[in-house]
């Protein structure tokens, strides 16, 4: 449903609570008027995007995808908060399948912006992961840095200490790669 069937919605709710207010229909009108206040609450608060986040906590990435791909034009469903979220968890459900794909969305879920610092931290994180698997070192190394900073609550501090170990081994394989150094 678009924002602006949403928003006339709640407002016809609300006018329909304060008449039952106004011809003293008094509990009527707060049990109608605690509807309207849901409806308005969906504005913000996408019901699609609330279940998407449900079943990705409980691990059912199938249920998740599908409570997503419900939401047929982002743009027009979603409040403009809710664009880099939205993104993020295409990307996450994305990087299941096909990892290199995913990549577009964290980026564009970077650009569009998200308040809580452990989200930026999170697609930085799978970007950094993203550069690692395309042999871009330099790259990953610049994500991880950046994931680090926006970390600020320490969600993420295994997973990061793990990425920057991985990035070690990187470099052994290289050079052993490279033929500098040989194995036995």
């Amino acid at each position: 449903m678009s924002n602006i069937i949403r928003l006339v919605t709640s407002c016809i709710v609300f006018g329909a609570a304060v008449a039952l207010c106004v011809f003293g229909f008094w509990w009527w009108g707060v049990l109608v008027f605690v509807i309207g206040a849901l409806v308005l609450l969906t504005y913000f608060l996408n019901e699609n995007m609330l279940l998407a986040q449900y079943h990705m906590r409980k691990e059912k990435m199938d249920q998740a995808q599908a409570a997503l791909l419900k939401i047929n034009d982002y743009e027009k469903e979603l409040h403009r908060t809710q664009h880099g979220y939205y993104n993020l968890l295409m990307g996450l459900i994305e990087s299941r399948t096909a990892p290199l794909k995913s990549e577009k969305y964290f980026k564009k879920a970077l650009s569009l912006g998200m308040k809580m610092s452990h989200n930026t931290a999170l697609a930085k994180l799978s970007l950094a992961g993203i550069s690692m698997a395309k042999r871009n070192k330099r790259e990953a190394e610049q994500y991880l840095k950046e994931a680090t900073k926006a970390d600020t609550n320490k969600l993420l501090a295994e997973q990061i200490k793990m990425m920057k170990a991985q990035m070690g081994q990187m470099d052994k394989q290289q050079v052993v790669r490279g033929g500098y150094r040989q194995q036995f």
